[in-house]
């Protein structure tokens, strides 16, 4: 039985020996211009949901989603987060393709988390990414009115709408 164990913690050193020296010989690329591998991009991105799914205040939006709240989320939106996000005139944000892992580009791919989460996202930004956290940037209403934006940019009023598409 003592064998067994032995067995057991020389193979958990064994491994984490191999993992210090790819993480510390530097065979796996950093570079924000060149494309993950399919399991760095899967494991990253599982990992992201599970740690917003975990958390995020579980909250309501408590901005209405009322015109004037979404035009400022609109306004907001553009003057924030398209350059890396997309907008009505850039579908696809000039800068998606310079980072990896690319942001979601939402003219064409919906947000489609939950509010709580996406508020989540916005104060805290996502380490390794371009995604900041606007804490510092952005009161408590503001990042709401952008989270109230995100989930109803494919139904905006009218307002809004203009707004939005006026960039």
């Amino acid at each position: 039985m003592g064998k067994f164990f032995l067995g057991i913690v020389a193979t958990l050193v064994v491994e984490g020996l191999i993992v210090a020296f790819i993480v510390l010989s530097g065979p796996i690329s950093m570079r924000a211009d060149m494309q993950p591998s399919a399991l760095e991009t899967n494991a990253a991105m599982r990992m992201v949901d599970a740690n917003v799914g975990r958390n995020a205040p579980n909250v309501p939006n408590p901005v209405s989603n009322s015109d004037a709240n979404l035009v400022a989320g609109a306004t907001l939106y553009l003057n924030n987060c398209a350059l890396c996000h997309g907008d009505p005139v850039h579908p696809q944000s000039r800068l998606a393709d310079t980072m990896y892992p690319p942001p979601p580009q939402f003219m064409t791919d919906a947000a489609d988390m939950k509010d709580n989460e996406n508020y989540y996202i916005v104060v805290h930004g996502i380490r390794w990414t371009g995604m900041p956290g606007w804490k510092n940037a952005l009161t408590d209403q503001q990042i709401w009115e952008v989270v109230g934006f995100l989930s109803h940019m494919g139904n905006l009023p009218p307002a809004a709408k203009a707004v939005f598409n006026s960039h």
